[in-house]
Parts: C-alpha cells; sequence; structure tokens
C-alpha cells in the first residue's frame, strides 16, 4: 500500500483507485462545502489482498481474475460458493504494515469510532451501477489495529455476498471492471441526521434523532419536511415513527437529563437507544438547522443540477453542533431540456423504445408491434392480450388505480398516466425515454428508427440498471439487498396471468390473495362475452378452458392457498365485447358484481362448476371471493349456489367476500352469521366510493387518496369487526404497495394478510418486516417505562 487518499487532496485522474463516493465529496469539499475529513483505502489495496490470499483453492486463486459469472439459477450452489469466499476474506490475514498506516492516520482525529464506507467505480465500461447502498454497506469499528483490519475484510467481503453476485452478472459486470475503495472517517454523536433530496418539483428532507444508521435499517419512520422550490419554504411537515436512535457508545445522554435506555451494543462502537415519549412526539431536526439545511441544498442544486440526494447529519461538536455532508449523488444525467410531458408515474421503471399512437376516433388495434410504448387517450382490461409484449404505457386518462396503471404494474411495464395531450404532442415512431418512477416522458433527439421494422426495442425494467436490449419480461426475484427477516403477518401475490407464474411462484408470498378471473379470462375469450361463447353452444369448450387456466395457479402455488375472485366486470372496461344488454357506460358503477348474478347466473355457474371440478381432482387450496357485494341478500344467493354445486363438502373450502362497499362497514355482522369464512378489503372502489372520487380521473388524483381520514377509519372499522366476529381479514387494493407508509397502520390494527402486485412483493416484505419490529421495540420501550 503506498499511499493513503486524503479527500482535500484528491484529484480527479484518482477516479479508479478513491471510488465515486469520494471522488464526489472531495469535489464539494474543495468548493468550501463542510464535509467530515476523511481519507481513502484505494481499490488497488483490495487487489493486492485478493492476490495474495493463501489458499490452496482454485476458486480462491483465481478471484482476482475471475468473471464471478455464476449460475445464479442454482440458488444453494450460489450460497455456498458465496459464503466460501467470504469465509476465505475474513480469515485471510491484512498486512501488519498497511493496518499501521490506516490507523496512524486515524488516530489524528482523537475519535474512538470510525466508520468505513464503500466507493465504488466502474471502469471499462458504460454501465450505470446505479444505487448499490444495499450491496454494499457502511461498517462502523473502533480505532483500534485489530478492529480496522477485521473492518477493512468486512467491507471487503461484503463484494462476493450472494446479492452482489447476482447483480454484477445482471448487469453484466465483471469483477476486472470493479474498483473498491474504502473511505474511513470518524464518527462523532450527532444531534440529528438524514437525507436532503430535490427534484423538479421541490425538495425533501428527511430527518431522526442521532446517526442516521436507524434510518439505513430501516429501524424508523424518518420525519419529513417538504421544501417550495423557488422560495424554500417549508409546505408540510410530517412527524415519523421515531423508536430509537443510535450514537457512539462513548456518551451518557443524548439529552441532558434524560434517561438511557441501552438496546444493544453493535460492532462494539455504536450504541442502540431507544427515545423517550416526549423525543418521538418533536420533530427531530431543530428549526434552525433545518433552515440552514435548505440553504445549503439549495446551493448544491444551483451547481450540481435539479436532481440530487444529499446526506447530512449535525454533531454534537463544541462550541456549537455543525452541519456536515456524508454523501452526495445525482441521477443518471437526463438533458431537462428534453423533458416535454409529464403526468402520473403509475408502474415503476423506465423504456427508451419507439411511440406507437392510437388516438380517440381509432377503434382498438387487434395486434400491437413488438417493444413499443403505446400512447393512447385510455386503455381499458380488454386490452390486455395486446399488452404482453409492450415496452412502455402512456394513457391521457387515468389514475394510479386505473386499469391501465394495475395492468401495466402486474406485466411489469413502465406506464405513465394522465399525460395531458400526448397523443397530440407524440407522433408515431419517435424515439421516447419513459420513466415510470418520476411520471416524465423525454424525446431522445437525434434517434429514429422504422417502427415496423421488428428490431429490438431498449428496454430497463428499473431505474437503476443500463438500458439495455432485453426482452419485456418482468424480474419479480428479490433482489436481497436487505436481510431477509421472518414475519408475522401473510404476504399474498394479487395474479392474472399464467406466463408471471414461473417467475412469481419463487417469491417469499404465502399464497395468491387475488386471482383476478377477468384479466385471466381475457387471453382466452377471443374478444368475446362469455355469455356469447354460451349462447353460441360453447359451454363445454369455455368450462375446460377455464378450468385449465385456473388449475395451472392451483397446481403452481399447491399447498398455498389461492383466492379465486369471481368475475366482475363493467360495460365501460369491455367496450369491445358489446353486450348492449348492460347499463350504461358512464357509470362509475354499473351492473357488476354479484348484482349481475342475480340477473343472469349462467356464467357465475359455470364458475363454479369449474371450481368444484377442480376441487374433485384433489386442488383443495382453491377459495372463493365474491366481488363488490352490495347486500346480504346478494351474498345469500351466491352462498346457496356454492352449496348447490358442492363446493362446501370440502372442509376446507371458504367463501370470502371482497369489502369494497361501503354499506359492509354496518352489515359486516350479518355477513358473518350468513356464512362470510373471511373478507379481503379493495381499497380502490372502497375509497372511490367513499370519497365520490371516480378512480380513472386523473385529474382528481390529489383527492382520491386511499390515507384519507375517512378510509383509513374504514379500514380499522374493518380489520376491528372482523377480529371480532373470528374471521381472517386481507387487504388487496393498491394501497399498500402505493403507500407503504400505511402499513404501520394495518399491522398494529391487526391485519390478517396484505396482497399486492408481484413487482411490490419485496418492498412490501420489507415494509411489514419493519412494521413488526417497531411493534416489538415500542412493547420493549413500554416495559422498560414501566420497570
Amino acid at each position: 500500500m503506498e499511499k493513503l487518499y486524503w479527500l482535500d487532496q484528491i484529484k480527479p485522474q484518482d477516479r479508479a483507485q478513491v471510488g465515486d463516493k469520494a471522488l464526489y465529496l472531495s469535489k464539494i469539499m474543495e468548493r468550501g462545502y463542510p464535509v467530515v475529513p476523511g481519507f481513502v483505502v484505494a481499490a488497488d489495496v483490495w487487489r493486492q489482498f485478493l492476490e495474495n490470499l493463501n489458499s490452496s483453492e482454485s476458486l480462491v486463486a483465481d478471484l482476482p481474475y475471475s468473471s464471478l459469472h455464476l449460475d445464479v439459477s442454482n440458488w444453494q450452489q450460489l450460497q455456498q460458493v458465496a459464503g466460501r469466499l467470504r469465509e476465505e476474506i475474513i480469515s485471510g490475514s491484512v498486512p501488519q504494515n498497511w493496518v499501521n498506516k490506516i490507523f496512524q492516520a486515524g488516530k489524528i482525529w482523537e475519535k474512538k469510532c470510525l466508520i468505513l464506507r464503500p466507493s465504488l467505480s466502474i471502469s471499462s465500461g458504460t454501465q450505470v451501477i446505479g444505487n448499490i447502498s444495499g450491496l454494499l454497506e457502511s461498517v462502523f469499528c473502533v480505532c483500534d489495529p485489530d478492529a480496522i483490519a477485521q473492518g477493512l475484510k468486512q467491507t471487503w467481503s461484503q463484494l462476493f455476498r450472494a446479492r452482489s453476485l447476482v447483480y454484477w452478472q445482471s448487469v453484466g459486470i465483471n469483477l476486472q471492471q470493479i474498483n473498491l475503495a474504502v473511505l474511513v472517517q470518524p464518527v462523532e454523536n450527532a444531534i440529528a441526521s438524514g437525507s436532503f433530496t430535490t427534484n423538479i418539483s421541490g425538495a425533501e428532507i428527511e430527518a431522526t434523532y442521532g446517526l442516521g444508521v436507524s434510518i439505513t435499517k430501516g429501524e424508523v419512520l424518518p420525519d419529513v419536511h417538504y421544501i417550495e422550490e423557488k422560495t424554500g419554504v417549508i409546505q408540510e411537515q410530517q412527524l415519523g415513527n421515531k423508536i430509537l436512535a443510535y450514537a457512539v457508545d462513548n456518551f451518557t445522554s443524548v439529552n441532558a437529563g434524560e434517561p438511557l435506555y441501552t438496546l444493544m451494543t453493535d460492532e462494539n462502537c455504536l450504541l442502540a437507544y431507544l427515545l423517550n415519549e416526549h423525543q418521538q412526539k418533536q420533530y427531530a431536526l431543530p428549526e434552525n438547522y433545518l433552515q440552514q439545511l435548505v440553504i445549503l441544498g439549495n446551493q448544491l442544486v444551483s451547481e450540481l443540477g435539479t436532481k440530487l440526494t444529499m446526506k447530512w447529519t449535525i454533531t454534537e461538536g463544541t462550541p456549537t453542533p455543525k452541519i456536515y455532508i456524508t454523501q452526495v449523488s445525482t441521477p443518471p444525467s437526463l438533458n431537462p431540456s428534453l423533458h416535454f410531458l409529464k403526468g402520473i408515474g403509475a408502474a415503476r421503471g423506465r423504456v427508451k423504445a419507439s411511440a406507437y399512437v392510437i388516438v380517440s376516433s381509432q377503434p382498438k388495434p387487434e395486434q400491437i408491434p413488438k417493444g413499443v410504448i403505446i400512447i393512447a387517450p385510455v386503455i381499458t382490461p380488454d386490452w390486455l392480450p395486446l399488452l404482453h409484449e409492450v415496452g412502455g404505457i402512456i394513457t391521457e386518462r387515468g389514475g394510479l388505480t386505473s386499469h391501465a396503471a394495475i395492468l401495466a404494474r402486474e406485466l411489469g411495464i413502465p406506464a405513465v398516466v394522465s399525460a395531458k395531450n400526448a397523443t397530440n404532442l407524440i407522433q408515431t415512431g419517435e424515439r421516447l425515454l419513459l420513466d415510470g418512477d418520476r411520471g416524465e416522458v423525454y424525446r431522445c433527439q437525434g434517434e429514429s428508427d422504422n417502427l415496423l421494422d421488428g428490431e429490438n426495442i431498449s428496454l430497463h425494467q428499473h431505474t437503476n440498471e443500463p438500458l439495455d436490449d432485453h426482452s419485456n419480461q418482468p424480474n419479480y426475484e428479490f433482489s436481497m439487498t436487505k436481510s431477509l427477516h421472518e414475519i408475522a403477518t401473510q404476504l399474498l401475490v394479487n395474479l392474472s396471468q399464467p406466463n408471471l407464474i414461473e417467475k412469481v411462484q419463487s417469491l417469499p408470498v404465502d399464497g395468491v390473495g387475488l386471482l383476478r378471473s377477468e384479466l385471466m379470462m381475457l387471453n382466452i375469450l377471443d374478444g368475446q362475452n362469455p355469455h356469447a361463447w354460451l349462447l353460441g353452444g360453447r359451454q363445454k369448450e369455455l368450462l375446460e378452458t377455464l378450468s385449465e387456466q385456473i388449475k395451472t395457479f392451483a397446481r403452481a402455488f399447491t399447498p398455498r392457498p389461492i383466492l379465486y375472485r369471481s368475475l366482475d366486470w363493467r360495460p365501460q372496461d369491455l367496450p369491445s365485447f358489446n353486450d348492449d344488454g348492460q347499463s350504461s357506460p358512464q357509470s362509475i358503477l354499473g351492473e357488476h358484481g354479484t348484482l349481475s348474478y342475480l340477473k343472469n347466473p349462467a356464467v357465475f355457474e359455470l364458475e363454479l362448476k369449474a371450481l368444484r371440478g377442480l376441487q374433485k381432482n384433489g386442488y383443495s387450496n382453491i377459495n372463493l371471493m365474491l366481488p363488490f357485494v352490495r347486500t346480504v341478500e346478494e351474498f345469500v344467493f351466491c352462498r346457496r349456489q356454492v352449496e348447490e354445486v358442492g363446493l362446501t363438502q370440502n372442509p376446507h373450502f371458504q367463501l370470502w367476500i371482497m369489502a369494497e362497499v361501503p354499506s359492509v362497514l354496518f352489515l359486516l355482522p350479518e355477513y358473518i352469521k350468513a356464512g362470510v369464512a373471511g373478507i379481503s378489503i379493495g381499497t380502490n372502489d372502497l375509497t372511490q366510493l367513499i370519497l365520490g372520487v371516480d378512480r380513472e380521473q386523473g385529474d382528481l388524483a390529489t383527492i382520491f387518496d386511499e390515507r384519507h381520514p375517512a378510509v383509513m377509519g374504514a379500514i380499522f372499522q374493518l380489520i376491528k369487526m372482523a377480529k371480532d366476529g373470528g374471521i381472517p381479514c386481507s387487504i388487496c387494493g393498491q394501497a399498500p404497495a402505493l403507500y407503504p407508509e400505511i402499513i404501520d397502520k394495518l399491522i398494529e390494527w391487526g391485519i390478517t394478510s396484505i396482497s399486492v402486485e408481484p413487482e411490490a412483493v419485496e418492498r412490501t416484505y420489507q415494509a411489514i418486516a419493519r412494521a413488526e419490529k417497531r411493534l416489538v421495540l415500542a412493547a420493549a420501550r413500554k416495559i422498560l417505562g414501566n420497570s
């Protein structure tokens, strides 16, 4: 190890040695911004360590020159290889002269605790590595030679965790391209820490007490301050859920006079402590420092651009505390001058492809070119068979719970809805970049191609991956960027497409909480109303086809349960079916749900026969859920149909209802008496009916909010009544996926299960784990407070 790179002496040509994180901090330090001092252990040191590992195993001996592109589909083998590599690194010996040099440099700060921050750069490639904070985490250690050596090895070894190996292979990066440096900085106790994030609409400041470790670990829900872009005025503040905080363990109390309740000691350096009730009810960030952060953040924006994230901490130094910047990052560059269309980001991901415009005067197309971004006034469920191979979706109307949004999220297609005048502003054949995370559409200047030439379209499913040539097949595998904790609340998945089963069935879900029959059947109906099949004498054919479709799901998930929701179509959802006997397409309600079964039960009876046939063939994991039930009488009618066909002869069979019509708030005890075995809260319809807002109208997106007190109050009441009635209560609407912050309340109130789209499984799993952990910590604080 020739030298250490001090932050205030780093040059642009040092990037490969110091990594991007250290280089960016060095740049802003040079411009006079307050940055915690530090030095970098170069990437060459990491490579030398790997080359000097003394092992007889060929895998380890070849490590510095290996691509490490393993068979990531063989999960057991991958775990074994990753574990062996990390074991070799941790048991390896760091040369004493290296350790002494780092120790002597760290001693000058006279601080007990150090933080080792991975600082990465990629050479000889144009790949965008995105946010890797979950892959490479900072390591804390005391300023001691042995601890420093162990901390270095722990930091380096993270590159060879199974989740890291999967990630590097997925983005096409070889080990030889990775430059892993380590930024070493002192750690001081902090009054508060958090982040400052900006975008085109303004800024958000997140804050919590103490060091920022609690946010990184997901153990607190930080306070959020929303800042107006031009004036810097605080528009809104939301108090977080802060139960604990972290500090360096050489202090006695964070606030003078306040008792300290120790939970754990971490890394022989950090202390986690419980906050008292008064602290939890206060904002962590003092008002005067909030204003200083706004000024500091705006200065950075003026130099670096409108989109950035700055992490900060306020040290408890003397004579007065001081704000320090600990990290600055900017997203992959998008030229703001090219952004010409803004809507609502309805499905995550970015895609770069050619536009295919369909105006309102045109009928629904019979086919759509593969890989294009489709632009239409609105998309209804009967478009589903056409959407499987499109690259992206833009609609002029619709909200977060519109059909276009729901279809896009299940299919893993980036989408923007409520993009005004999109069909007029965009021409077929234009090259676009659609950002489903931000709800933005960009023109790609200087790029064009023949829309119908059949070439592959560059597709990017997630914002932290490069825009490369891929097929439009959603990837629902866990990224494993965070450790997987056991959860008590059941996590279920909403599903309808058989071609997604293979990827979804391996997710950590307890079953299918909503099998959408109407979307499932659209693939087999050939554009005809199912009643037309029956009138045409094709009842047997439809029964066999439907049975086969349901069996595909039942077989894949057995023994995990499946809640099959019987058909629920509104006339305006299926304009191409041309069923003139139904009510006006202008109604947001229409003659749908179980009410339609009373008028014409033929299709419902066919569904029941299909379920009973599968039940007789041994598929006992299928249960039935009735949609949009308005009255107890409707339920009783359906229950009798179910009994007549013989489904209740199986003791495992359960008959549920969707709790989405407000009348259920008053009638649930009567439903339970009538035989309802469980309820699933449909927040989409429940919200629009309680608030009187059509969920298809993007103009009313700010009003259509599942977090509205009236809606949350209804959800609380349903969970409580279900618990009192002794039946399970699930939730399968879009609310938990769109607003993970409400999961804390759902868990606290006693929800039995949460069912989400496949793309939301990972973040919902983590949100449930955090919520359950916070409940445990709150209980611990209560016990300690009473002792």
